[in-house]
């Protein structure tokens, strides 16, 4: 494995930087690109320049300041979440480069088979939730994905990271005026990045639920928090009726089953914490490293 080469699509992004970092740690070749997905051939031609042994997608829409911009701007996500992707996936698979896509677990909704405190989502379980357009695109681009076969999908939920990085999921509730209070699965990127490296070095394909195990209400996280980095935090709960009515888009609130990943994990001896015990540790690294 050590004559792998990383490319990260999206290299100006948040995860993409985690991943940059993280691999530069671990003494990994690695590059990043900004060249757009839909560019058939500026990707074409990236991939010849840099001649990758695997691809890291974190590119793609999600809005700024958040996935409501999707909802005015149907074209511009499509292009990038969908036939970019798609483009992305194909330019790598022909010139034979194993590629990992960065994708969402925020396809599915709580309903009566998977209720809360009940299953979670399997990853062979077909999209539920058409609340937003962004969440829309990505449920049906997987479904499309999956029939490569050098992509690793791995479904990200709210990732979490070890500051208050404004993309990061805390640093978002922490500044809401309300909050809704509904458990979800989490991803912190300290526990699940060292595994995203491993199974694309394994060059492992299929859709796989990338979250930590089990799921965390937002009240949990920010008791958390409080406890651990700001004691003074505050904050109020209003419910879903009361939060559709200031977003322009509804949210995804969902438990993905984590047991694939697990056991796959299992085979690298790598083990992901529970999301409750992950969360008081990433909120003690941030203490530790002086973040208010």
């Amino acid at each position: 494995m050590s004559n792998n080469k990383f490319l990260i699509w999206g290299g100006k992004g948040w995860v993409a930087g985690h991943l940059e970092e993280l691999l530069k740690k671990q003494g990994k070749e690695v590059y990043t690109t900004t060249v757009r997905m839909e560019d058939r051939e500026a990707v074409k031609a990236e991939l010849e320049k840099v001649k990758p042994t695997h691809v890291l997608n974190c590119a793609g829409s999600t809005g700024r300041p958040n996935v409501d911009w999707c909802e005015d701007n149907k074209e511009a996500t499509m292009r990038s979440n969908v036939i970019g992707t798609m483009n992305l996936t194909d330019c790598c698979f022909q010139a034979g480069v194993h590629c990992t896509v960065f994708a969402t677990g925020c396809i599915y909704h709580y309903d009566d088979e998977h209720p809360i405190g009940g299953k979670g989502f399997l990853e062979t379980d077909l999209a539920n939730f058409k609340g937003s357009f962004y969440s829309e695109t990505k449920g049906h681009v997987e479904e499309i994905m999956k029939y490569y076969t050098n992509c690793l999908i791995l479904r990200l939920r709210m990732p979490v990271s070890d500051d208050l990085h404004s993309r990061n999921f805390v640093t978002k509730i922490s500044k809401y005026d309300r909050v809704v209070d509904i458990p979800n699965s989490n991803t912190i990127l300290t526990d699940l990045l060292p595994a995203s490296i491993l199974m694309a070095e394994h060059k492992d394909t299929g859709v796989y639920n990338f979250t930590n195990p089990g799921a965390i209400s937002h009240n949990e996280v920010l008791s958390l928090f409080k406890e651990i980095v700001r004691p003074d935090f505050t904050w109020k709960n209003f419910t879903v009726e009361e939060q559709s009515k200031v977003i322009k888009a509804g949210r995804s609130n969902c438990m993905l089953d984590t047991t694939k990943l697990e056991n796959k994990l299992k085979e690298y001896k790598y083990t992901v914490p529970e999301v409750h015990e992950a969360y008081r540790k990433c909120f003690e690294r941030m203490k530790a490293n002086g973040v208010k």
